[in-house]
């Protein structure tokens, strides 16, 4: 179980080289199979459109998520927390933080696709906004198993900033003294897009 003081400590911040090894081991403690190290320094260092960040404990890196940018829309590659972690909030504050990276970034809306079991993930990303509006069969190679496309409506609209806010009162209460803005991200711009 984390503790309160590890969490105390966290940090969400762009990922940076430095960071892959650890990445690579939440993401295998996450998923069971994971994207080569070579991947995720192809993503850093040569993928324009990616943008990733980490949670960072101060010793160890405490989860991870990736958007690509894509003309005006945030496509949401991947978001990892190992098990020990999860039902802390922690994935809520890397989705929060990519949404927010993708305003500041001038992103319209967000894509993602998510297994059709994974409940949880797809809770999560109902929360923040995000609805289902298609299904690519067989689309994951390990289990052919279906994806659930997901969007979310305009991110700069009334209604999803009302929701966003209510979120990041939520996160306040839930993780206090975690910052939810990505360090060395823009503050997105009010009314953009």
């Amino acid at each position: 179980m984390a503790s309160a003081s590890l969490f105390s400590r966290l940090i969400l911040r762009r990922m940076e080289p430095a960071d892959i090894s650890a990445v690579v081991e939440v993401e295998r403690s996450a998923f069971g199979h994971n994207w080569p190290a070579t991947a995720f320094e192809r993503e850093l260092t040569q993928n324009r459109m990616a943008r990733y960040v980490v949670l960072d404990t101060g010793s160890e890196i405490a989860g991870f998520g990736g958007i690509w940018l894509m003309v005006d829309e945030a496509h949401v590659v991947t978001v990892a927390v190992p098990p020990r972690y999860r039902r802390h909030g922690l994935g809520r504050l890397i989705v929060h933080g990519l949404v927010q990276l993708a305003q500041c970034e001038g992103m319209l809306d967000a894509t993602l696709e998510c297994r059709v079991s994974n409940t949880a993930a797809r809770a999560l990303y109902a929360r923040y906004g995000f609805y289902e509006v298609g299904l690519r069969p067989r689309y994951y190679q390990d289990t052919q198993e279906d994806a659930v496309v997901m969007t979310t409506e305009p991110l700069a609209s009334e209604p999803y900033q009302r929701r966003l806010q209510r979120l990041e009162e939520e996160l306040a209460v839930m993780l206090p003294g975690v910052s939810n803005r990505v360090a060395g991200c823009c503050v997105p711009a009010a009314g953009r897009g």
